[in-house]
């Protein structure tokens, strides 16, 4: 048995900048499933959105609003615009380094976005964020990361959470006491046949909350990405990002024809290009920049480049096939403004919670920022409102078949959303499960 102050369910960027902004006073400690950059996170390609002055706070707004069909929370949304400014502070102060050109920050623009608001990093913004995030993590004294180390189950005593039941490396249960617990699990595209998710993400947290009757909220607004690269190889699915449309990529049938405007919000993009595909009888569509300049199109996406290249086709001369698959998870455990749950001193951050801000629909590039900003929060409020270290007593018996458990908890979450939303569970999980 162990203890701390705080211990973080997961090592992608809401986890990492949660952790480095609680008290460097509390011992922290942090566990992930596999290894650090083994996090959607590391995976996330076009950027981060911000304000770039006051004048574009309207137009964000309406933009992340009109994505989310309406359906978004307002004063999340609000929250996290106001502070995206300082947010990009904060990761510079960390390291992360944006594009520029003679000195001045390159924005960008993605499908949604009605102007220029995105920073990136060539076309590996997550993994420059995060990375930097994790270096900084290791040089602080009070964090412990665990790798390799599966989250079974939390502890509730009295209606509070004291800390986590997880597998070690060998397999066997332990336990962390801590007076709060954040989950940072990220998303559940391992519960997919094609997803671009890492395919050990299955909804832990989820399951935990269904089972400790914790409150969730729209588990089945699931974001299918409407360009992932076209293979019948098994495995996680290469996203081509939205960015690559941002820049004029076009969506092309069989026949090299035109038939959607590409800058659409992606729920409507991958509605178009199912019903091309249907209308072709065909599992995939084109991506194509041929008409753009190819060495331009090589320095702003050397990874998608170089990716393609390796699939046997090259982004500056042939068109690209793509194919919709699970992206991104807008609901999960429901979390007010400060990410805490239903249950005292249990918070979640990142892809696994649900704060209302992407609505029914996530408006590009405002995944990294949601995460950041929230996970923020719920450090601030844990500074404010720690909880005392009080020693419970766990029974391991139970958990002794962590591996049976984990997969009586993908179904578990499976039979949810099958209840919630029997066409979708239909249209893209039946493939597998």
């Amino acid at each position: 048995m162990r203890s701390a102050d705080v211990v973080v369910v997961g090592t992608g960027a809401a986890g990492l900048f949660h952790a480095l902004f609680l008290p460097r006073d509390y011992k922290v400690i942090m566990i992930t499933k596999k290894e650090v950059e083994e996090s959607d996170s590391f995976l996330a390609q076009g950027g981060i959105s911000a304000l770039k002055n006051e004048d574009d706070f309207d137009s964000y707004f309406e933009d992340t609003m009109k994505a989310g069909h309406y359906e978004n929370d307002k004063g999340a949304v609000e929250k996290m615009i106001r502070e995206s400014p300082q947010i990009i502070k904060d990761l510079r102060e960390f390291g992360v380094r944006f594009d520029e050109k003679d000195g001045q920050v390159q924005f960008t623009r993605e499908g949604g976005h009605s102007t220029f608001r995105i920073l990136h990093h060539e076309d590996l913004t997550g993994k420059e964020i995060t990375s930097h995030l994790y270096e900084e993590a290791k040089k602080r004294e009070n964090i412990e990361i665990m790798t390799h180390c599966t989250m079974l189950d939390i502890i509730e005593e009295d209606g509070e959470c004291r800390g986590v039941v997880y597998q070690d490396a060998q397999g066997n249960p332990d336990v962390i006491e801590a007076p709060d617990t954040v989950l940072a699990t990220g998303g559940l595209g391992g519960l997919f046949h094609n997803s671009t998710n890492f395919r050990h993400l299955t909804a832990d947290s989820l399951a935990v909350c269904l089972r400790h009757q914790i409150e969730l909220k729209n588990i089945n607004y699931i974001q299918i990405h409407p360009t992932t690269f076209y293979s019948k190889k098994p495995g996680r699915r290469f996203l081509i990002s939205e960015s690559v449309r941002g820049e004029g990529a076009y969506l092309l049938d069989k026949n090299g024809e035109r038939f959607t405007d590409e800058l659409k919000p992606r729920d409507v993009v991958t509605a178009e290009i199912r019903k091309q595909m249907a209308k072709d009888h065909t599992d995939h569509v084109y991506l194509s920049v041929t008409h753009l300049d190819g060495e331009r199109i090589k320095k702003r996406f050397p990874n998608i480049y170089r990716q393609c290249l390796e699939e046997g086709y090259d982004m500056a001369k042939d068109w690209i096939p793509v194919t919709p698959a699970q992206h991104y998870f807008m609901g999960g455990i429901k979390v007010n403004l400060d990410s805490k749950t239903s249950m005292e001193h249990l918070y979640a951050v990142g892809e696994t919670s649900c704060n209302g801000v992407h609505g029914k629909n996530r408006l590009a590039s405002n995944s990294l920022l949601e995460s950041l900003v929230f996970a923020k929060a719920a450090a601030k409020d844990i500074a404010a409102h720690h909880g005392e270290l009080k020693e419970v007593a766990v029974d391991l018996e139970p958990y002794q078949n962590g591996d049976q458990l984990l997969e009586d908890n993908k179904r578990l979450v499976l039979e949810e959303l099958k209840r919630k939303d029997r066409d979708f569970y239909d249209q893209w999980c039946n493939d597998e499960n």
